[in-house]
């Protein structure tokens, strides 16, 4: 970790807990900050507030009092979930008080380079295949970012020989200063997140700023397929390098004859790639591309492609039973996720979704249904996702309670051959804290079925 001094004695609020704000405020107090922390839960159901107040550091709990402001801070670190719109951040940003978030901080004390991913889908796939890339060719890496690992403690115990492996969000994104990715990846760009984004403009904006800092010695990797892409990175000062999976391009990452190419080698051989679906085409270019630069040999690619089968809740493979296979999509959180994880399969599907109602319809998932013989939905979003089936064709579809009473819905629905797939199209807050335990339930389910 690099010693900074610029935090010493300097008045910093951590605004919001979780993981990234336990993490930012411990660092800072390493540093010699005089750090006071805010959460909205109380300080009695609240264990990191507890264990941070036990460090020496100030709590301020149950409340984001906007006279918070008046304590002289000369800087905020933010959680990235808490909005520009919060009275908090407001009042920051018109008493001209900077606002970051852990990322920004994680890059100022790394002594180990970035390689940043971001994108609206494909980031955790991405990041996890250049992370396993990096690793089977020995080169040291560390994973971080909202994979589940925060990025200023990574960057505490990361060496120069380490290259930290991160995916961004446009949440964090918003939130850097001099954050400066030796390699960026922008995967993808969709409209998402935009009750958080207060226009499409702004989110765009949040994505693109990964290489805002990036200067002729980096790397930004951008997928060609996508205008919007394609005039970011006209506008990036470093060194661009396109992929595309429906272009021979001749350069940067594409498809020839059936293999993967980068800079006209042939690495990998489509044949040899376990991981199923057109859509992570986008994921294995990327991250080839950004391996192949970090002098990852074709050897070592090769052998992540050939056993990798995906990242939990990521159009994960559970298992076969009875001739029927079992898929994990749970972080299929927004129609366009759902729809590619559709078209990854050419065998009948039984689709369980449902979640959370951000009132949107779900009129553009229909053409993707063509291949869903039966449909079992649960959540808020229940009806919209079976007025959606019925205008699709699909004469099989039931509603139940939960993803835990889906399966068996499922599996009774399902013959030999059929794949059963949780892709919920809808984040999961309406009945789980998390996609992740709304994944585990499905499993969990899976393996009960006698």
């Amino acid at each position: 970790m690099r010693k900074i001094e610029q935090y010493r004695h300097k008045k910093v609020l951590v605004l919001g807990l979780a993981k990234s704000g336990v993490s930012a405020a411990s660092l800072l107090h390493k540093l010699g900050a005089f750090v006071t922390v805010n959460d909205k839960k109380p300080l009695s159901e609240n264990p990191e507030g507890q264990g941070l107040l036990e460090q020496g550091i100030k709590v301020v709990c149950g409340d984001h009092p906007i006279e918070l402001l008046d304590e002289g801070f000369e800087l905020i670190v933010k959680n990235p979930g808490i909005p520009y719109r919060n009275p908090l951040i407001i009042g920051a940003l018109d008493r001209e008080i900077p606002v970051i978030t852990e990322v920004e901080l994680a890059y100022q004390i790394s002594e180990a380079p970035f390689i940043g991913i971001t994108g609206t889908n494909g980031k955790t796939t991405t990041t996890t295949l250049i992370y396993e890339m990096l690793a089977a060719d020995d080169k040291q890496p560390l994973i971080a970012g909202n994979i589940g690992t925060v990025a200023s403690g990574v960057a505490e115990v990361a060496k120069a020989d380490n290259t930290i492996v991160i995916e961004l969000s446009s949440f964090q994104l918003m939130g850097i200063d001099t954050f400066r990715p030796k390699i960026a990846i922008l995967t993808n760009l969709y409209d998402a997140h935009l009750d958080y984004h207060e226009s499409k403009q702004e989110y765009r904006d949040a994505k693109a700023s990964i290489t805002k800092n990036q200067t002729k010695d980096d790397y930004l990797i951008v997928n060609h397929d996508q205008i919007e892409l394609v005039e970011i990175a006209d506008k990036s000062k470093a060194n661009v390098i396109f992929f595309s999976t429906t272009k021979d391009l001749g350069t940067g990452a594409f498809i020839r004859d059936g293999w993967v190419m980068f800079e006209g080698e042939q690495v990998v051989k489509l044949v040899d790639i376990v991981l199923p679906g057109v859509h992570n085409l986008e994921n294995i270019l990327s991250a080839v591309a950004a391996s192949k630069l970090s002098g990852v040999s074709n050897e070592a690619i090769y052998h992540v492609l050939s056993t990798f089968k995906g990242v939990k809740h990521r159009l994960q493979f559970i298992g076969e039973k009875d001739g029927r296979r079992f898929y994990n999509d749970s972080k299929a959180t927004n129609i366009l996720a759902t729809s590619k994880a559709l078209a990854a399969f050419q065998a009948p599907i039984i689709l369980l979704a449902g979640g959370l109602d951000r009132g949107n319809s779900f009129d553009t998932l229909i053409p993707s249904l063509r291949n869903v013989k039966a449909m079992i939905t649960f959540g808020q979003t229940a009806v919209k996702l079976e007025e959606a089936g019925r205008l699709a064709g699909i004469k099989e579809i039931k509603r139940v309670d939960n993803v835990d009473k889906a399966v068996p819905e499922a599996f009774k629905l399902s013959e030999k051959g059929d794949v059963i797939l949780l892709s919920p199209a809808c984040a999961s807050w309406d009945q789980y804290k998390t996609f992740e335990v709304r994944g585990d339930i499905f499993i969990d389910a899976v393996h009960k079925l006698n």
